[in-house]
C-alpha cells in the first residue's frame, strides 16, 4: 500500500465522512483557535470511536484506533491530540463499565448515540500521580459532590460536553474514603474556561484552563470504583496509560507523516532520500502497532506498559530524524511561501512534551531492567 492508504482507508471504515471534511478544510484554519475540526470529528460519529458496537459505538480495535489517529494527525496534528485525550477518557470510561454494576455502561452508551465529548480532568499531566489519583478536591452533601479545582491545560475545553475528573470520596459503608471519577456537564454551574494556551502551535486542540468552583454534580454521574484511599487501581490505570501512549504517538506519527508524504510525491527529490524516509515511518509506525495489538489480546500488563513507553520514546527520536531531513528536502521555497511546512514541523515535536517525560522514566525503567516494579514518575 501507498503511505498513510491503510490509515485512510481505517479512517473511511470506521468515520467514512471525517477524511473529506478535513482535507477541504485548509490545514491552518483546522490549526487555529477555533477551528471547525472538533466539530467535524463530532458530526462523524468521532466520540463512539472506542465504544463498543453493542453500546452504539463504532467498535474500533486498538489498531484501527491507532491508524485512525495517524490519519487525522496527517490532516490536523491539533485535532488528533485533541481527539487523543477524548479517547483516553472513554477508554477509561470502559475499562470502568467492565469492573461495575451497568450504571458505566449505561453511560458511555448515551455518551456514544449522541455525540458527547469528554475533556479529561484526569491527574495525567501532574508528575508523580496515576490516572485516576484526584486532581482536585470534593465535598460531599445532600445535593451531591462539591467539586473545586484547576485543570491546565485542558484539551476540549471550549467543546466539551462533559469533564472527567478523579475524585476522593468518602466510601457508601462509612470505611474511610474511596476514589471515584465524576462526569462534570460543561454548562455546570461554576464550571468556567478561560485562556492558557498562548501558542500558535496545536491551537486548535483548545487547551485552555477549567476552574470549577464549588461544582455540585449529582450521585447519578459519580462513578464508585470500590478502591480504598491509598490504594492503586493498577490493572485500570496501566491500561489507561498504555492506551494513552498508544494514541498519542499515532497522532504525532500523523503529524510527521503530514511533511514525509509531501516529500514522497515529489519527484524531483531523490529516490533514496523519499525511500529512507518512507521506511523510518513506516518502521516507527508498525512498532507502534505491536503495542496496539497487545492491548487487543488483552495484554493490558506491566510489561506492556514498559513496550509502550520504549516504542514511543523511539519514535520521538525517529520523528527527530525524519521531520529536519524533511523540511530540508522540501527547500527554503516550500518554507518561506506557506506556514504550513513551518508549523507542521513544530507539531510534529510535541509527542516529547507529553507525561510521562523521558527524563523522569530514566530511572524507573532502568530499575524495571533489574527486575523490579514498573513506576511512573
Amino acid at each position: 500500500m501507498r503511505f498513510l492508504e491503510r490509515e485512510r482507508a481505517t479512517l473511511a471504515k470506521l468515520l467514512p465522512d471525517l477524511d473529506p471534511a478535513l482535507q477541504e478544510t485548509p490545514l491552518m484554519e483546522l490549526e487555529r483557535p477555533g477551528s471547525p475540526g472538533v466539530g467535524l470529528f463530532r458530526d462523524s460519529g468521532g466520540p463512539g470511536l472506542l465504544v463498543p458496537e453493542a453500546h452504539r459505538g463504532r467498535g474500533a480495535t486498538a489498531v484501527d484506533a491507532l491508524r485512525v489517529q495517524r490519519a487525522i494527525g496527517s490532516r490536523s496534528p491539533s485535532l488528533a491530540v485533541a481527539t487523543t485525550m477524548h479517547h483516553f477518557s472513554m477508554a477509561t470510561l470502559v475499562g470502568l463499565g467492565a469492573l461495575g454494576d451497568g450504571l458505566e455502561w449505561m453511560l458511555v452508551e448515551g455518551i456514544a448515540s449522541t455525540n458527547r465529548i469528554i475533556a479529561s480532568g484526569f491527574a495525567e499531566g501532574r508528575s508523580g500521580a496515576g490516572i485516576l489519583e484526584p486532581s482536585m478536591t470534593a465535598t460531599v452533601a445532600a445535593d451531591g459532590v462539591h467539586i473545586n479545582g484547576v485543570k491546565r491545560p485542558c484539551s476540549l475545553a471550549r467543546s466539551m460536553d462533559l469533564l472527567t475528573a478523579g475524585v476522593l470520596v468518602p466510601r457508601e459503608d462509612g470505611q474511610g474514603d474511596e476514589v471515584a471519577v465524576a462526569l462534570v456537564p460543561a454548562e455546570s454551574e461554576g464550571l468556567s474556561v478561560t485562556g492558557f494556551w498562548s501558542s500558535s502551535f496545536l491551537a486548535g486542540a483548545e487547551s485552555e484552563q477549567v476552574t470549577l468552583t464549588d461544582v455540585v454534580v449529582p450521585p447519578e454521574l459519580l462513578l464508585r470504583t470500590s478502591t480504598p484511599a491509598g490504594q492503586r487501581l493498577d490493572e485500570l490505570q496501566t491500561a489507561g496509560l498504555i492506551w494513552f501512549q498508544v494514541l498519542m504517538t499515532g497522532s504525532y506519527l500523523g503529524a510527521a507523516g503530514a511533511l514525509v508524504e509531501r516529500v514522497l510525491l515529489n519527484d524531483r527529490i531523490p529516490e533514496h532520500e523519499r525511500v529512507q524516509l518512507y521506511v523510518e515511518s513506516e518502521a516507527a509506525a508498525t512498532a507502534a502497532e505491536g503495542v496496539a495489538r497487545r492491548i487487543d489480546d488483552g495484554d493490558l500488563t506491566e510489561a506492556t506498559l514498559a513496550q509502550a513507553l520504549c516504542v514511543r520514546y523511539g519514535v520521538q527520536d525517529s520523528i527527530a530524524r525524519t521531520v529536519p531531513r524533511a523540511v530540508e528536502l522540501l527547500g527554503g521555497l516550500n518554507f518561506m511561501t506557506s506556514d504550513e511546512v513551518g508549523h507542521l514541523a513544530a507539531c510534529a515535536n510535541g509527542l516529547a512534551l507529553h507525561p510521562p517525560s523521558r527524563p523522569r522514566m530514566t530511572g524507573p525503567l532502568a530499575g524495571y531492567l533489574a527486575d523490579r516494579p514498573l513506576t511512573v514518575a
